[in-house]
């Protein structure tokens, strides 16, 4: 009987050390396992997408901004597309946070601003794009114009 209590005992640790250890993933770990997923800023440091993924920041100064529903509708119609590009899609709608984000970026009211793997900025726009203007601006991207040749090159 003791050895049934400390077997169920052990599988019991384990189980939580396994929930514990899934809540305690990074945001890199979350979007590579759902490269779709919609991150907050206040969870994100975009140091750690360094030469990984293209960081879309959308800002707004409320969650209620009619510019910021009209993007992240727009957004949800492709979001395979930017997954296809390692985009990881990032909002930010309390000014009052402070996030890092907000900080290194300094937007104003709403902003969407692309990085690219570099950490550069890539575009900032005041107004909200659609997928195919978004997916063209990083096509034209140095790196991603190498990442297609090089998906070219392994198909063959």
């Amino acid at each position: 009987m003791k050895l049934l209590t400390n077997i169920g005992l052990c599988a019991l640790f384990i189980v939580f050390g396994v929930a514990a250890a899934a809540q305690e993933q990074t945001v890199l770990e979350r979007w590579e396992a759902d490269r779709t997923a919609i991150f907050d800023a206040a969870d994100v440091t975009l140091e750690d997408f360094h030469w990984i993924a293209r960081p879309l920041v959308v800002f707004a100064d409320s969650p209620n901004d009619p510019h910021f529903r009209q993007q992240m509708d727009l957004l949800a119609d492709g979001l395979d597309d930017l997954a296809e590009r390692d985009v990881i899609i990032i909002t930010d709608t309390d000014p009052d946070a402070q996030t890092s984000v907000r900080l290194a970026l300094r937007p104003r009211g709403f902003s969407m601003t692309l990085l690219g793997k570099d950490g550069r900025v890539a575009f900032r726009k005041p107004s909200a794009w659609d997928i195919r203007e978004i997916s063209r601006s990083i096509d034209k991207m140095p790196l991603r114009q190498q990442e297609i040749e090089d998906r070219r090159l392994l198909a063959q």
